[in-house]
């Protein structure tokens, strides 16, 4: 169709497809986190992370960098991860109880410097839909970092503009001492993707 013509097209020209492919990662996502952490300084040395939606992996490539083995990660995607130094991979539904519950018997109860989430429901084209399924993970995100964060820990998290959206942020102000919202150059200006950062939990 004309519709993926033109996007494979946009695709290969991508100035951050290429830079991906030429630093080794898995896809472009990777500089979401990357400009976030050059602005937010997220990703500290020896921090506890979850990366929740992680699959290709390159958050999750972004941190193992980072952090090497002086840190502790754990991700977790429906979708299969191939493996990544230093990087602890759980493939599972994350609104699934046994899949949580694996999730946080990998923690032993030692609690996170940083919650970052990518996930997204998989969409449908259908705008309505789409966004009460993306509030729908936001809020299990939420919910998980405010189980799980350290005091002063931080929450980055994938969300889309529209309806329940400032409801969301609403939430997440209530447990962080700062909150702003954020769109990496790297996302794509059609796309109404926006990330929300939630920075000192309360």
């Amino acid at each position: 169709s004309k519709t993926s013509k033109k996007w494979m097209n946009e695709h290969i020209e991508d100035h951050y497809v290429h830079e991906a492919q030429r630093l080794g990662y898995r896809s472009r996502a990777a500089f979401k986190l990357l400009e976030a952490n050059d602005k937010y300084q997220l990703i500290k040395p020896h921090i506890s992370v979850v990366d929740l939606g992680s699959a290709p992996g390159s958050w999750s490539e972004v941190l193992s960098k980072s952090l090497a083995k002086e840190g502790k990660i754990i991700a977790l995607d429906l979708l299969d991860m191939a493996p990544i130094a230093h990087v602890d991979f759980i493939q599972g539904d994350f609104r699934e109880d046994s899949v949580l519950l694996e999730l946080e018997t990998k923690l032993a109860n030692q609690p996170l410097d940083l919650v970052i989430s990518d996930m997204a429901p998989n969409i449908s084209g259908i705008k309505a839909k789409d966004q009460s399924g993306i509030i729908h993970l936001n809020e299990l995100a939420l919910d998980f970092a405010r189980k799980w964060l350290k005091p002063n820990g931080h929450f980055f998290v994938k969300s889309f503009i529209g309806a329940q959206f400032d409801d969301f942020v609403k939430e997440v102000r209530l447990d962080f001492k700062k909150v702003l919202t954020f769109k990496p150059k790297s996302s794509r200006d059609r796309s109404s993707e926006v990330f929300v950062l939630g920075q000192y939990k309360l």
